[in-house]
């Protein structure tokens, strides 16, 4: 793509399908929640030695899934404000469980991810205990 996207609501669906693998979408979570308990720690702290740490995170675990998963040029290079905003949204649609509509949209097909793109709740098996009547 070598023209410029002029709107945010026409980045987002190219944003998406430059995250078409599921694994890239889980790594660009996992050094996003990363980058984000870093900062915050190095705010609650003092430790501004800790930001350089959250940045290699944030932007070492997607540029690794770019290049080596999905076989593309991160969006950050040309587009940085509106990629760093979208790996937020992206990330928080996954926590709450919404993300799956809109990689539809974007013509993503998540057949092989049987989360849909977001953390799934896990039964956990509940003994019942049952009373039996007169005792």
């Amino acid at each position: 793509m070598n023209e410029r996207i002029p709107t945010y609501a026409e980045f987002w669906p190219y944003y998406l399908r430059e995250h078409s693998l599921p694994s890239t979408r889980w790594l660009h979570f996992l050094g996003t929640s990363v980058a984000v308990c870093l900062a915050v720690t190095a705010g609650l702290t003092g430790k501004a030695n800790l930001l350089p740490f959250a940045l290699v995170s944030g932007y070492g675990f997607a540029w690794v899934s770019h290049f080596t998963l999905e076989h593309n040029r991160p969006a950050t290079f040309k587009y940085p404000l509106w990629s760093l905003f979208s790996d937020f949204r992206m990330a928080g649609l996954m926590l709450v469980g919404r993300l799956s509509k809109h990689l539809e949209r974007a013509g993503v097909r998540d057949e092989d991810d049987q989360s849909g793109g977001h953390l799934r709740r896990v039964p956990v098996p509940v003994p019942v205990r049952t009373r039996r009547h007169g005792r």
